[in-house]
This record gives C-alpha cells, structure tokens and sequence, in this order.
C-alpha cells in the first residue's frame, strides 16, 4: 500500500502563511520526486512546485515563486510546502504527488496521489 498524507491546510487571512506536511507510507521519499499541485473549483490543476529526489533541487511556478518553499525531511519521510504572503487566488484544494524521476510541474508525470487538503485565504 503507497498513501501519501497532505496536512497543515485550513482558513488564513490574505498575507498569512501555513505550512502543509506531505506524509508518505509505503515509500521511501528520498527516492522520489515531489510535486506539489492545487486545483481551485472551476479551474484545472496546476502545478505549484517540486523538489527532486537527488539534489533537492526546487522549481516553482511564477505564480507562486518568491513566497511558497519545498523542503524535505528523509528522517521524518515527509515533504513540507511552506507557503508565505498568502493571496486569495491560492485558494484550492493542495495536492502531494510522488514519482521516481526528476520533477516535472505536469500532473500527467506523477503516478501517487495524496487525498488533498483544502486551503482557505479569506479576511
């Protein structure tokens, strides 16, 4: 069985920060690319950022450059996406995905899926 667990989302203000944790079982993430996703109602899915398995290298979409953070914690087999200065356009339901190669901001590249966490910027 792979699951991966997303935890942290919730209700912030505009310009608030929170910090989601992408928890795996059943894989080891330091052999994995992780990508982070989000999917507002009405809207496709987009990526948001990724981290690789080898170097940690990050990439982020523009959208969101300069304020989220990937980062990982093999000891702990659990990603983090801090997100800073939060803005209402963030709001969608955040997703974690796994794959074993270099990271890609496509949803097509990634074969786990964690459930979702919703993520709320409102004043």
């Amino acid at each position: 069985q792979v699951q991966l667990v997303e935890s942290g989302g919730g209700l912030v203000q505009p310009g608030g920060s929170l910090r989601l944790s992408c928890a795996a079982y059943g894989i080891t993430l330091d052999y994995y690319s992780i990508g982070w996703f989000r999917q507002a109602p009405g809207k496709e899915r987009e990526g948001v950022g990724c981290i690789s398995s080898i170097y940690g290298t990050t990439h982020y979409a523009d959208s969101v450059k300069g304020r989220f953070t990937i980062s990982r914690d093999n000891a702990k087999n659990t990603v983090y996406l801090q997100m800073n200065r939060l803005k209402p356009d963030d709001t969608a339901v955040y997703y974690c995905a796994a794959d074993s190669s270099v990271c890609i901001l496509s949803h097509h590249y990634y074969s786990h899926w964690g459930q979702g966490t919703q993520i709320t910027v409102s004043s």
